[in-house]
């Protein structure tokens, strides 16, 4: 039997506290943002707008958002306090959306749309508009009247972006199936004014994706066209080792502006990266693999193995380190897979499965010593352990390849493996 996935009407969403994972309050939502879609589908539900105590007004991902209930809202993670500003490619759902005249499908009747109401998917952090409430007949101050009824989306014309037209609005809903590589892909055969254009309109997380699959040229081409403010915003999204990369191709005024902008966490760990030679374990590497205390359990690092927002690489291993578990941690124990994990009961201690003897790399190891290892011992990532015993980081293939592989590699047409439609289609 599928899960239930829970459904929220917008307007009871409006004026609730929104609580971090300690219960502190953040603030209050004031909207929802939206993203209209092409092809019949539901508007997208991209964040909250969040008004703190300060009485600014910033943005929260849904991807943020753990919880959605009618008396609060819960969110993990670091909160970006930056101020909002609307994007073309976003509609406010509380501001623009309720009150709307709209035409019903069938019967081609005007009304008036009253609530909406939001539906998490299953299995995902993703939210899209499910229903709309809407009222019968003309509104307005003196006409209150007429028969209310609760209709799926698809029962309302109005809401949804025409195939045709050259507004980046359309082009991005386009891109939205499309898996970064892809849309990299397209981006790099555009005009740069048009690049430069579809760019901006991408929401942060989705354009951190993208600038990591991009060329260098493109990548510092589009995030010197950005405001230096929403640039830091992507290099925080982006992984760390991919902002390092991308932030040496920059002058030195320009990378300095950036990092100070950036969270200091974040800045910090991009720094570290900055120190090491390229082609080395060190500057390969990534700083947030799966880190577990000892007295986690087999449970507890599936967990984190589901999140999806890991590549596979990543997922395929934990390791388990002593405190603190944020890199550089303490001293490292070894190294846990994952079929080990879909082996052991649940309750089992990951202190109990580690795997001891595999040595792991000095961040000084030249990448043809990485490439032989992760070929000897056949891994998809490999641990990197300064001289005190703490785990720096991991070097994940995909790293390697990246290096390994001709420099203009991401200019190929990937299209042409699979015709017109291209490979990755239909999601990530």
């Amino acid at each position: 039997m599928a899960a239930v996935t829970p459904r929220v009407f917008v307007s009871h969403l409006s004026g609730v506290p929104v609580f971090d994972p300690n219960g502190d309050q953040v603030g209050r939502v004031r909207d929802l943002v939206a993203m209209l879609r092409v092809g019949g589908r539901p508007p997208r539900i991209l964040g909250l707008v969040v008004e703190v105590i300060s009485r600014r007004r910033i943005f929260l991902p849904m991807t943020r958002v753990t919880g959605v209930e009618s008396g609060q809202v819960i969110t993990t993670g670091v909160v970006n306090m930056r101020r909002f500003e609307q994007r073309p490619t976003e509609r406010l759902v509380l501001g623009e959306f309720l009150d709307r005249r709209v035409r019903l499908v069938e019967g081609d009747e005007e009304v008036t749309v009253l609530d909406v109401a939001i539906q998490q998917l299953p299995a995902r952090r993703d939210w899209e508009i499910d229903k709309y409430f809407v009222r019968k007949g003309r509104g307005g101050a003196l006409r209150r009247k007429g028969e209310t009824l609760t209709v799926e989306w698809s029962a309302v014309s109005g809401f949804s972006l025409e195939e045709h037209g050259q507004g980046a609005e359309n082009l991005v809903a386009t891109f939205e199936r499309l898996r970064p590589t892809d849309v990299a892909n397209a981006l790099h055969h555009l005009s740069p004014k048009r690049r430069v254009e579809v760019a901006a309109a991408l929401d942060d997380d989705r354009l951190a994706d993208v600038l990591e699959e991009l060329p260098e040229d493109d990548q510092v081409e589009i995030i010197g066209k950005l405001a230096e403010e929403r640039a830091a915003d992507v290099l925080e999204a982006m992984d760390p080792d991919d902002a390092a990369d991308l932030l040496s191709e920059l002058p030195e005024d320009d990378k300095e502006r950036l990092l100070a902008l950036m969270r200091p966490d974040d800045a910090a760990d991009v720094r570290r990266l900055m120190s090491y030679e390229e082609r080395t374990a060190g500057g390969l590497m990534t700083t947030e693999p799966i880190v577990l205390r000892p007295d986690a359990t087999v449970a507890d690092a599936l967990a984190r193995v589901r999140q999806a927002d890991l590549s596979p690489a990543l997922a395929a291993q934990v390791y388990v380190c002593r405190s603190p578990d944020e890199t550089p941690t303490g001293k490292y124990l070894g190294t846990v897979h994952f079929q080990r994990l879909l082996r052991d009961p649940p309750f089992t201690l990951v202190s109990s499965i580690v795997d001891s003897d595999l040595v792991p790399l000095p961040p000084d190891t030249p990448l043809p010593l990485v490439t032989s290892y992760l070929a000897a011992y056949n891994m998809v990532s490999a641990p990197v352990v300064d001289e005190s015993g703490s785990l720096l980081g991991a070097v994940t293939v995909d790293d390697v390849l990246d290096h390994l592989l001709p420099d203009d590699w991401r200019e190929t047409d990937l299209t042409d493996l699979h015709g017109e439609e291209g490979v990755g289609r239909g999601g990530r």
